[in-house]
C-alpha cells in the first residue's frame, strides 16, 4: 500500500510541472524557424514556378548560352541608354540571368534576362518571396538597426537547445545506431507509440542534418556577438582603385575603351583554371577594376578577381590560397546551413532532412505535450484529494502502568 504524497511534494511535483510547460513557447518557435528555413531552401524554385519571368526559357532545343559580352549587347540593343553594372549567373540552368542596370534617369533596378535571347523578362521586386522566407527564417523579419537586430539573436540562440537536444538525445537512447539497421515504426499501437517511434527514428537518420543546423546556427549568434563587437577574422583587401597613371586617355580627353566581360572572365580563368564563373561587375567609372567572381574545386566558398580594364591585369584577387584555416571554417557556415552550393540536388536533400526536422520537433512536442498534461491533471487530482482529506486525530498515549488496587 503505497504512502500518501505529502503537500511538499506535492508542490514540488506542481512546481515541475510549471516549468514544463513554461518550455512549451521556445520548441514552438524551435518549429516555426524550422518550417520557414525548411521553405526557405526551396524559395527561389517556388519564385520559378509562379513566375515565369525568371525562367531561362529556350527559344528552340539546341540554343546555345549567350556569353556576358553577348547579353550586354542585346540589352545595349533593346534600350542603348541603359548602363549594365552587374551579370548574375545563378548556378540552375533553368533561372534567367539576373542583370543590374542603370537608367539615364538614375534609377538603378536589377532585371531578369534571358540567357539565350538576351531579352529583359522582368523587373526583380526589392523584396520577394525568397527574401521573405530567409527574413522570416533568419531574424523573424525584425529590422536591423546600426547593423543590430535582436530577431537575429532571438533565432540563431536556438541554435544552443537544438545541439543540446541532439547531444542529450543520443545519451538517453541507448545503442542508437541500431534504428540504422533495424529502424521500428510502428503503425498499429496508438498514437502515443507511433509518434515515439517516428521521433527516434528520424532523429537516427538526421543526426548528421541537425549536427550541421545546430552548429552552423550556433555559429551565427556568435558572429553576431563578433560583429557588434567589430571584431572580424576577415582578411578582405581594401577594394582596387586604378590609378591615373594606369588610366589611359585618349587624345580628345575620354578614356580609352575598356576590355569587355568576355576577355576579362579569360584572363581570371587562366589565373583560375576551372573557375564557374557566376558573375561579372562592370567599371562604375574610369578608375573602377571589372571584378570576376565563381567557384572552383571548393564549392562552399567563391573565389574573385578584380582586374584592371585597360591592360588586363590583376590588380586584386580573394582566392581560396588567399584564406587561412579559421576562413576556411567561417565562410562555409552558410552555404551549409542553407544548402545553397551544389545545385537543385542539395537543395532537394536540405529540404527533405528540414522536413524530417521539422516533423521530428513537432512530435516531441506532441508527446511532451501529452505526458506533461496528463502529469498534471493527475498532479491536480491528487492536490484536490489531499485538501479534501480530514486532518488525522492525534494519538493518545496509553497508560501501560498497573493500575492501583484499593483494598
Amino acid at each position: 500500500m503505497s504512502k500518501p504524497s505529502t503537500p511538499k511534494k506535492s508542490r514540488s511535483r506542481l512546481w515541475f510541472l510549471v516549468h514544463s510547460w513554461l518550455a512549451l513557447p521556445i520548441w514552438f518557435f524551435v518549429l516555426i524557424v524550422c518550417v520557414t528555413g525548411t521553405l526557405a531552401v526551396i524559395s527561389q524554385e517556388i519564385v520559378w514556378l509562379a513566375n515565369p519571368e525568371i525562367r531561362a526559357s529556350k527559344p528552340f532545343d539546341d540554343a546555345p548560352l549567350l556569353s556576358f559580352d553577348q547579353v550586354i549587347a542585346a540589352i545595349a540593343k533593346s534600350d542603348p541608354e541603359v548602363i549594365v553594372q552587374q551579370i548574375i549567373r545563378p548556378d540552375e540552368a533553368h533561372f534567367a540571368l539576373r542583370a543590374d542596370i542603370n537608367y539615364p534617369d538614375g534609377r538603378s533596378v536589377i532585371v531578369y534576362v534571358n540567357p539565350y535571347t538576351g531579352v529583359i523578362q522582368g523587373i526583380s521586386p526589392q523584396f520577394d518571396f525568397k527574401q521573405f522566407t530567409r527574413a522570416l527564417h533568419g531574424w523573424w523579419l525584425v529590422p536591423f538597426v546600426n547593423g543590430y537586430s535582436w530577431g537575429w539573436y532571438l533565432v540563431s540562440l536556438l541554435g544552443l537547445p537544438l545541439l543540446a537536444s541532439l547531444v542529450t538525445g543520443l545519451v538517453v537512447y541507448k545503442r542508437f545506431w541500431k534504428g540504422f539497421f533495424k529502424p521500428t515504426l510502428r503503425f498499429n499501437h496508438g498514437a502515443r507509440i507511433f509518434w515515439g517511434d517516428f521521433h527516434r527514428l528520424s532523429g537516427i537518420w538526421s543526426i548528421w542534418f541537425i549536427a550541421v543546423i545546430s552548429i552552423t546556427g550556433t555559429w551565427f549568434l556568435i558572429q553576431a556577438i563578433l560583429a557588434d563587437n567589430q571584431i572580424s577574422f576577415a582578411s578582405r583587401p581594401i577594394p582596387a582603385i586604378i590609378s591615373h597613371d594606369s588610366a589611359p586617355l585618349m587624345p580628345d580627353g575620354r578614356p580609352a575603351p575598356m576590355l569587355g566581360a568576355d576577355e576579362a572572365l579569360r584572363i581570371a580563368q587562366q589565373r583560375v583554371p576551372g573557375l564557374d564563373s557566376s558573375f561579372v561587375s562592370l567599371p562604375g567609372n574610369a578608375f573602377s577594376p571589372i571584378e570576376v567572381g565563381g567557384r572552383s574545386g571548393y564549392p562552399l566558398m567563391y573565389q574573385t578577381l578584380q582586374i584592371n580594364p585597360y591592360n588586363g591585369e590583376i590588380e586584386q584577387s580573394r582566392l581560396l590560397s588567399d584564406r587561412n584555416k579559421l576562413e576556411f571554417v567561417t565562410e562555409s557556415m552558410r552555404p551549409l546551413h542553407t544548402g545553397d552550393f551544389g545545385g537543385l540536388w542539395i537543395k532537394l536533400i536540405w529540404f527533405f532532412f528540414g522536413l524530417v526536422l521539422s516533423m521530428m520537433v513537432l512530435s516531441g512536442l506532441l508527446i511532451w505535450t501529452k505526458r506533461t498534461a496528463l502529469a498534471t491533471a493527475q498532479a491536480l487530482k491528487r492536490s484536490a484529494k489531499t485538501e479534501r482529506a480530514p486532518a488525522p486525530k492525534a494519538k493518545t498515549a496509553r497508560n501501560t502502568e498497573t493500575p492501583e488496587v484499593t483494598p
